[in-house]
């Protein structure tokens, strides 16, 4: 377990993308984590760290997404085949049932909603540095969806920046165990301070 210590004033909780679409039944992208995450309860640890640090007295910043529209990528030079195959299947579309929040993840009247992102990093073309200097935050907990996608993208860029990043292997999921093997074991520990489970971080704060 990380020896690493979390207060509350500088410490921020980023949950990533807690949408319909990845986290209920029926999501468009649900049944493809489905394996991963019953296998290590991505739901009920979710639940669980956001409660924790709730509790803990942690700023809690949402970091959602770009919701779709059929206009997306119109025009565009470069769209990434993840946002293209994104912009395809109108994940989290704008206005539907998979583009709002999990009733569980739902923001509270004192949380932070960043700006979307409109691919992998919460940070690129968002107010998230912004928002994260402003509450004088400097350590970063991260969790959500998914672990080899916009988790690793949004830690690699917090930990460029200059952030102590901490992953929760247990807290997110991926479309296979391949995928959270690369996230956890081969890249989390070149960029992540601290790599824990929902339980270690429960003790930690």
């Amino acid at each position: 377990m990380s020896d690493v210590t979390y207060s509350r004033e500088r410490t921020g909780l980023l949950l990533v993308d807690p949408y319909n679409d990845f986290l209920s039944e029926g999501g468009k992208l649900a049944g493809l984590a489905k394996a991963v995450a019953d296998e290590v309860d991505t739901l009920n640890n979710l639940r669980r760290v956001v409660a924790t640090a709730r509790t803990a007295g942690l700023q809690v910043f949402y970091v959602p997404h770009h919701r779709s529209t059929p206009e997306d990528f119109q025009g565009w030079k470069h769209p990434s085949p993840y946002q293209l195959g994104a912009g395809k299947a109108q994940v989290f579309a704008a206005g539907s049932w998979g583009g709002e929040w999990h009733p569980d993840f739902v923001p509270q009247p004192n949380d932070v909603v960043v700006k979307e992102h409109w691919g992998g990093s919460g940070f690129a073309n968002t107010d998230l540095d912004f928002q994260l200097k402003q509450h004088g935050i400097d350590k970063v907990i991260i969790v959500g969806m998914l672990a080899n996608t916009c988790i690793e993208t949004t830690a690699k860029f917090a930990a460029e920046l200059g952030y102590h990043v901490t992953l929760v292997k247990d807290a997110t999921a991926a479309f296979s165990k391949e995928a959270m093997t690369a996230a956890h074991l081969i890249n989390g520990p070149t960029y992540a301070h601290a790599i824990v489970t929902t339980r270690e971080l429960a003790e930690l704060l």
